[in-house]
């Protein structure tokens, strides 16, 4: 009987080792930008091709690397970092476990140029399949350079498992932004394709973060800062009305690291209880520094989840400090007058509406003017209505496709509601009679069903119709919102919006839905976005799934809109010829039926 236990080859090990650290371009990013990092670089330089399938490149002014130090980098377990096992508690850098380096020579073909500053001439290092293919001496400046091409070129698997380009460069994005925002003492650039995406002076904090995420943050941002014996905490939320749909830009930091932590998360979400809904995510860059020895940031391959010692203090800390750089903000509002919403810090936005103030309000002639004539429905709902007739006309016929436990449910005879005598409830709501009773429809739900059956046709091949702009608009986005529109423009155009990219994360609206009004296409494609990033927390939809349910719940008509004997009719006519027309995409109902019968209970007939 032979033994049938053997050791893994090297270049095994090193693959399988390589799995935990390098699961996607971004991994070596992260890893790659550390390192930089660490070698006390002041100037960053991350190059990319084909979101980092063909491509990524590193190259920091650092202090470089020995020969013996150069060829030692690349071993497995080779660290600067640990020397006995208490330093692994006193961690301070970024990287420290000596399998970054590694694990990218396993998967890829790496090309090394590093030079100290005391050395004459640098070093020219070619790896391949963790073996050194060539070493010289080369003329290059103080630094490292790394290059890392034909990722996972010797593991096919892994390479089929890559997502899209554009869905690998938002994790990129992701990664750069993540480090460049802990060193803002530090210059980055990021070039994808030949295209400089970011360019970051050394600065502030605060530039820092308008920098990565985006102008609108300029004035709107709140500073906060605790210091105590235990711990310090330091960064920026964003205003309350800042808060967006999606948890995007939310950002932990502990000792310089990114982190996550739906713990701490939840007390910043606290801090800001009753300042925003419900369903909103506010904006932070918050930074915590304490004693190394009250954590462990080594639970985790990719270090992104760590261990406190005490995580109640650290809660209770954040919360604190976050309510408190609120309520300093509130008392003292600053006015904003540099940016489009600078009425957002108005008196009258910022400061609280009494109790004295609402009573005053609420007997001013233009209050009751407003209110007894129900205009503000009329203002609200003009632009959304207009063409409504036109919308509806040459409807999609119903969508086909696999069977599912919602058309399953629809399967059951649907009632024959008698739609010329239907009327509306209190603007949200459609009463219509039936051969049983009567149903009551939300009009918003209806119509959120109704669209997304139509758009579903269309991206199965019956493309909505595209009317060109008399006079284009551009959009100019962040960098991850550019990145992601660019990836959903061909869905985009069998949905009738055709988007051309203008360079510099700017797009310009050349054409929408022929069905659509026009005027406020830009602001409808930044609410899709919103909507979808949204929808992206749930896995289990593709992409083109995401986009269909985004735009039927971001174009449908809302609850308070008014709409008169013909657009309901329409809406009930339409709803009723759908596959699934009892509940919305999200299995939310479209109506609730009344019988006769149950309705004469409740009189005791």
């Amino acid at each position: 009987m032979t033994d049938i236990i053997q050791l893994l080859p090297d270049h095994i090990a090193n693959q399988i080792a390589a799995g935990e650290v390098i699961q996607r371009p971004a991994s070596a990013v992260k890893e790659l930008l550390e390192n930089a990092v660490d070698a006390g670089a002041d100037e960053i330089k991350l190059i990319i091709n084909d979101a980092g399938k063909a491509l990524i490149q590193v190259i920091d002014n650092g202090k470089g690397m020995s020969v013996t130090d150069a060829r030692m980098a690349f071993e497995r377990h080779a660290t600067s970092k640990i020397s006995n096992i208490e330093d692994l508690f006193r961690i301070k850098t970024m990287g420290f476990r000596g399998e970054a380096l590694a694990s990218i020579a396993a998967v890829a073909e790496v090309e090394m140029k590093t030079r100290r500053d005391l050395d004459e001439a640098g070093l020219y290092l070619e790896i391949e399949n963790s073996l050194v293919k060539k070493q010289e001496p080369v003329a290059v400046p103080v630094g490292t350079s790394i290059a890392m091409k034909n990722l996972f070129f010797n593991v096919p698997a892994r390479r089929n498992f890559l997502k899209s380009n554009a869905a690998e460069l938002r994790h990129i994005v992701d990664e750069f932004i993540r480090v460049a925002m802990s060193f803002p003492n530090i210059f980055f650039s990021f070039t994808s394709n030949g295209q400089e995406v970011f360019h970051l002076d050394k600065g502030t904090l605060k530039q820092r973060i308008v920098q990565l995420l985006g102008n609108n943050y300029n004035a709107k941002l709140v500073p906060v800062q605790e210091q105590t014996d235990y711990m310090n905490i330091y960064g920026f939320v964003g205003k309350p009305e800042t808060a967006k749909k999606t948890r995007g830009d939310q950002y932990f930091f502990v000792n310089n690291r990114f982190i996550k932590s739906a713990y701490l998360n939840h007390a910043v979400m606290n801090a800001f209880n009753e300042m925003i809904g419900k369903d909103s995510f506010p904006m932070y860059a918050l930074f915590i520094d304490l004693d190394p020895a009250q954590l462990d940031i080594n639970v985790h391959p990719t270090k992104q989840e760590i261990k406190f010692e005490d995580e109640k203090i650290v809660y209770a800390f954040v919360q604190s400090a976050v309510k408190h750089a609120l309520a300093q903000f509130s008392i003292t509002p600053t006015l904003d007058f540099d940016l489009d919403g600078s009425i957002q810090s108005l008196d009258a936005i910022s400061k609280p509406f009494t109790e004295e103030k609402r009573s005053s309000a609420s007997t001013s002639s233009l209050f009751n003017t407003f209110t007894q004539k129900n205009q503000s429905h009329f203002i609200e709902g003009r632009s959304e209505l207009k063409h409504w007739k036109e919308f509806y006309e040459g409807s999609a016929a119903p969508a086909t496709g696999p069977v599912s436990d919602t058309t399953i449910r629809s399967a059951v005879a649907q009632p024959q509601p008698d739609t010329s005598h239907a009327f509306q409830l209190l603007n949200s709501f459609i009463v219509v009679q039936h051969n049983r009773g009567y149903l009551l429809l939300h009009q918003q739900n209806a119509h959120e069903r109704v669209l997304y059956e139509r758009f579903n046709n269309a991206v199965a091949g019956k493309p909505i119709a595209t009317q060109s702009s008399l006079f284009p608009a551009t959009l100019e986005l962040s960098v991850m919102d550019a990145v992601m529109l660019q990836d959903l423009l061909p869905d985009l155009q069998q949905l009738g919006y055709l988007l051309e990219p203008f360079g510099n994360q700017t797009f310009v609206i050349q054409g929408t839905p022929a069905d659509v009004d026009q005027g406020n296409e830009r602001t409808a494609i930044e609410k899709l976005l919103e909507q979808f990033k949204h929808f992206s927390s749930e896995l289990k939809f593709s992409k083109r799934e995401k986009l269909i349910r985004s735009m039927a719940l971001q174009q449908s008509v809302k609850a308070g809109v008014q709409l008169g004997a013909k657009e309901m009719q329409t809406l009930l006519d339409e709803l009723f010829q759908c596959s699934t027309p009892n509940i919305t995409p999200n299995g939310k109902p479209t109506y609730l039926e009344f019988k006769k019968d149950e309705l004469d209970k409740l009189f005791g007939r």
